[in-house]
């Protein structure tokens, strides 16, 4: 799956170069993942600040001091999971992370219970209607990671040229920041070095109602695919993200 995603998105790249990239992936990004997620079972918000460090967190400040939401998209790229234990304590905002909830309710329990320890809420798909319109103490930034397959979602996919390829993207952010008029930022989170991580939040459209249907999801890909390109194996290409085509139009 790895390499078959790298030569698709990848094409002028040579075999060598691909399985050297892919090698990469495994050894330099998804294993650290792997171990740096069992260690963070035991972090301190301490050390979770100084190994994963919001480096502009007044980016947020204005849209605070107005008791705005927000909206932040962000990736599978470099660490997401220190990312929702460290956010939380850095910014003004409740932090607000959508996920989908497990299968195994023990195990469930035990992540959700993990994570929200730093002040993290953690909302499930399912519920993300329902928390939109409830009653909050403070201005809420929801966050998503808005490149994933969409699932059970396909009929409503957004389509987006990415990477080179027709790809079916999420309609929920764009919808709940058009819907609601949230201001949208992104979380470009960069690996410093092996442990340790920044997270820029930059911002992306300011008036959601005033763009065109797409252009949300658009602009989130193409920043995407720029930082993807600058350092490729720092996503998860294990990804299964191209599993369907998209299907001609009947005339």
């Amino acid at each position: 799956m790895v390499l078959t995603n790298l030569r698709k998105c990848f094409p002028e790249k040579s075999e060598t170069e691909l399985k050297t990239l892919s090698k990469k992936f495994y050894k330099d990004n998804l294993a650290d993942i792997f171990v740096e997620g069992l260690k963070g079972f035991t972090m301190s918000q301490k050390q979770f600040k100084s190994r994963y460090r919001v480096v502009n967190p007044e980016i947020l400040d204005e849209y605070y001091q107005k008791g705005q939401d927000v909206i932040a998209l962000a990736t599978h790229y470099g660490n997401w999971e220190w990312g929702i234990q460290a956010v939380g304590s850095q910014i003004g905002h409740q932090a607000a992370a959508l996920y989908k909830p497990l299968s195994n309710k023990y195990v469930e329990r035990f992540t959700k219970n993990l994570r929200e320890k730093s002040g993290m809420k953690l909302v499930s798909i399912y519920d993300t209607l329902a928390y939109f319109q409830s009653k909050k103490e403070k201005p809420v930034i929801y966050i998503m990671a808005a490149d994933q397959f969409p699932g059970d979602q396909m009929a409503k996919a957004l389509w987006i040229e990415f990477l080179g390829r027709e790809t079916p993207c999420l309609h929920g952010p764009e919808s709940y920041a058009r819907y609601n008029n949230l201001p949208v930022v992104f979380f470009d989170v960069r690996r410093v070095k092996r442990g340790y991580y920044t997270l820029e939040i930059k911002k992306m459209i300011e008036n959601p109602k005033e763009t065109q249907p797409g252009d949300i999801t658009k602009t989130y890909m193409n920043i995407l695919e720029q930082v993807i390109q600058a350092k490729p194996h720092d996503w998860l290409w294990s990804h299964k993200r191209w599993k369907v085509s998209r299907k001609p139009q009947n005339d």
